[in-house]
């Protein structure tokens, strides 16, 4: 592939709700510039995008796949995004590192709330975006002001129609470019005269479109105003102001897989598609002068942003990134400001799909992936050393589903831990730690399937792992003060140990942790061996006292006890100590805490019932509802022990339509009957490992 500077570079990402449409639209893309000689498709597990053994085993995307296409002298780096919600991460990385958000929405089931979810973050970034309403040949199309008075409800905003499509019932022959005031027939859009029945539609659609032209631009509005008509020209004009500006959204309309309307969405992109100058400036951080911002250009301070590190089975590492500033040369070397290492840049490749197309240089602006990095990971930026410049990261949702990993083998074992690290760095939405209540290490991700293709990632990298339902991280505390003591004698011929405690239990405010005091005067126990005490005291801590959690928001304090001139040690101050916290604890009223988290539940409106119904059997208390276009949007707390699936019911009673985010909000008590349960199948699990 040739070099292209700057101004010839176009960066679009494909974004949508699973199933719109976005990899046969590459592909027809593919087609039409002659990148391949026949249309692959996704049932087959034929096309470029969806390469991954995995993928074409779904048939689904779940990875982002760069598409460089060269089109009329341009190169148009194409972002083909996962549409299944588990994979929003994805999105969001490649959203990033684009200049134009091309929406698809199935022109059958309108719009979804993956799609919605994409849009919000087009929001965060604020990127020109237009939509492509496909699917156009299926027979349940919706009609067009429908959809596009849907759009405008749901995702707000204004939405403007480029064309019209023609047909109806299945039959899909082409769109009526309101542009040209031409109808485009076939896969290559031939021109031919619009049908006489769809003249006034034409006339009254291209009058509004003229319109919101007109209202993009100052001196358009003015000229329009004065002579009441804009040329072809002039609409051109507005219509790359309005999407450059935000002031509307273009919407044109196709069919991926019948390769209908495609070729017309092609010359569309090559002539109002922003460049990479045409971007707001992408904040970043200079080590000594702090905050700046950074414009696609060449002679500026290099920034390589990596959005995307993935194991490829046939190059290794392969690393994906975008110039935000400056110019990058292969076989050089550059510098991970991220990392603080020194990074050597073999071979610079643009791609499409798993072909590497190597170039030697590559402009700001540019899009393209390098292999075999050492050091760099997905967020890390890349520049010249005396520039310490850092792209800031954009943030990410947090994960809502969780498993327990344990390593196959005992070979997988030292590996494990490494390998999941990788796994974390390649993907944000991705995170794992070792939870200290429970033991356990914990890999959390987007969904079940999302964690499910981290675990066979792991295994393509070396490692097994096998998976379970976490244990709920609960903890133990006290609801009342109490006293007790413990003595500790032990006497073999030898020196001896003796050590007498009496101390107190007593509850704190939650989330105070533990506190230790002493009240004993008088010497009756030396001073010197308190520390032996909180050690002893510390150790139950860890391990709990009625479940083998751990003991929180709870103070022990030493009033008196006894003590030997001889046998008394450290050592027997730290068991007599221990013991006599367990005494004490076992008088307090102890009880279990569990976590409890904050859910933002977003559903459509005929599915609030069944959300909410759901919840309440989860123990869940509902703090509110509220109607936003056409969603419900469901705010709850719940214990985490009863929703600990439930993205997948979620997703089964919504048809895969409804999305939360879930954070934690507070440890309460549980409920007695509840926690009688747990302490029961604790103790029984302890007797079967014994």
């Amino acid at each position: 592939m040739k070099v292209y500077t700057t101004d010839l570079l176009r960066n679009i990402a494909l974004v949508s709700h699973q199933g719109a449409g976005k990899t046969s639209l590459v592909e027809a893309m593919l087609f039409n510039a002659g990148a391949v000689t026949r249309m692959g498709t996704v049932e087959q597990g034929t096309t470029v995008s969806d390469y991954d053994e995995e993928e074409t085993k779904r048939g689904l995307s779940l990875s982002t796949s760069l598409i460089a296409l060269e089109v009329k002298d341009l190169k148009l780096n194409i972002l083909d995004t996962p549409g299944y919600t588990d994979f929003q991460g994805e999105v969001k990385s490649a959203l990033h590192v684009v200049d134009l958000a091309l929406m698809l929405v199935d022109a059958s089931a309108g719009v979804e709330v993956g799609t919605e979810v994409y849009w919000g973050f087009a929001d965060e970034f604020n990127l020109p975006r237009m939509a492509v309403v496909n699917k156009m040949d299926r027979d349940t199309v919706r009609r067009p002001q429908v959809l596009l008075d849907e759009m405008q409800n749901v995702l707000g905003g204004r939405f403007v129609a480029l064309q019209l499509p023609m047909g109806e019932g299945g039959a899909f022959p082409g769109v009526i470019d309101l542009l040209t005031m031409k109808a485009r027939i076939g896969a290559d859009g031939a021109e031919a005269d619009i049908p006489a029945d769809l003249q006034d539609a034409a006339d009254e659609a291209r009058l509004a479109l003229m319109e919101a032209a007109a209202e993009a631009d100052d001196a358009l509005l003015e000229k329009y105003f004065d002579v009441g008509e804009l040329t072809d020209e002039e609409i051109w004009q507005g219509v790359r102001a309005g999407l450059l500006k935000r002031t509307f959204v273009p919407v044109v309309f196709a069919s991926a897989t019948g390769n209908t309307g495609v070729s017309v969405l092609t010359d569309l992109l090559v002539r109002i598609a922003p460049t990479p100058t045409e971007r707001e400036p992408v904040k970043a951080q200079h080590a000594a002068s702090g905050e700046q911002e950074l414009t696609a250009d060449d002679s500026g301070p290099l920034a390589v942003y990596i959005f995307k590190t993935m194991a490829d089975p046939f190059v290794g590492k392969l690393t994906y990134f975008r110039i935000f500033s400056g110019m990058l040369k292969s076989d050089n070397r550059y510098f991970d400001h991220s990392k603080g290492e020194e990074e050597r840049f073999g071979s610079l490749n643009s791609a499409q799909g798993k072909e590497q197309l190597p170039v030697d240089t590559m402009h700001a602006g540019d899009i393209g992936a390098v292999a075999k990095l050492s050091h760099a990971t997905t967020g890390d930026t890349i520049g010249d050393k005396g520039t310490p410049i850092t792209v800031v990261q954009p943030e990410y949702p947090k994960p809502v589903y969780a498993v327990a990993v344990t390593p196959a083998t005992q070979a997988d074992s030292a590996k494990m831990g490494p390998v999941l690290t990788r796994l974390c760095d390649e993907d944000a939405t991705l995170q794992w730690h070792q939870e200290a209540a429970t033991r356990e290490s914990i890999l959390e991700g987007m969904g079940d399937v999302h964690v499910d293709v981290a675990i066979k990632r792991a295994a393509h990298l070396g490692v097994g792992l096998e998976t379970a339902v976490p244990d709920v991280p609960y903890r133990e505390t006290v609801t009342k003060s109490s006293s007790d003591q413990y003595r500790h004698k032990k006497q073999t011929g030898g020196a001896g140990q003796f050590a007498e405690v009496h101390l107190r239990v007593e509850p704190m405010e939650r989330d105070t942790g533990f506190e230790f005091a002493s009240e004993v005067f008088g010497g009756a126990i030396s001073q010197s061996f308190m520390p032996s005490i909180e050690k002893g005291i510390k150790s139950v801590l860890e391990s709990g006292v009625i479940a083998g959690y751990p003991v929180v928001d709870v103070k022990a304090v030493v009033y008196d006890g006894k003590m030997h001139p001889v046998d008394s040690k450290d050592i027997a101050f730290q068991i007599a100590g221990r013991e006599g916290f367990k005494l004490a604890f076992k008088g307090a009223g102890p009880v279990l805490l569990e976590p409890v988290m904050k859910l933002r539940v977003t559903v459509p409106e005929s599915d609030m019932g069944s959300a909410i119904g759901d919840l309440t059997t989860r123990r869940a208390q509902v703090q509110g509802t509220e109607a936003i276009s056409g969603r419900a949007v469901i705010t709850a707390l719940a214990p985490l022990a009863e929703i600990q699936r439930y993205s997948n019911d979620l997703r089964s009673f919504t048809q895969g339509r409804g999305v939360y985010t879930l954070e934690l909000s507070h440890y309460q008590q549980v409920p007695s009957h509840v926690a009688e349960q747990i302490v029961a199948n604790r103790k029984k699990e302890k007797e079967e490992e014994e």
